[in-house]
């Protein structure tokens, strides 16, 4: 997976934390979370707000 793979990413982070309130998070985490998934391979450096941001509400719409 590569930072622009938000629904995959977000399918992902919810198999690994589906008990963390993804609403209220910080991107520091997140970037960090999605950074730990199995099968992530982009460089840490080349995310931003707006990639982190389109993953969060992507997770938000993969719970609901």
């Amino acid at each position: 997976m590569r930072w622009t793979d938000v629904v995959d990413i977000a399918i992902a982070l919810e198999e690994a934390h589906p008990d963390t309130d993804n609403v209220n998070l910080r991107y520091t985490d997140l970037h960090a979370w999605v950074c730990a998934l199995p099968g992530f391979d982009d460089d840490a450096s080349a995310s931003n707000e707006r990639l982190l941001e389109a993953i969060q509400m992507a997770w938000i719409d993969e719970r609901s």
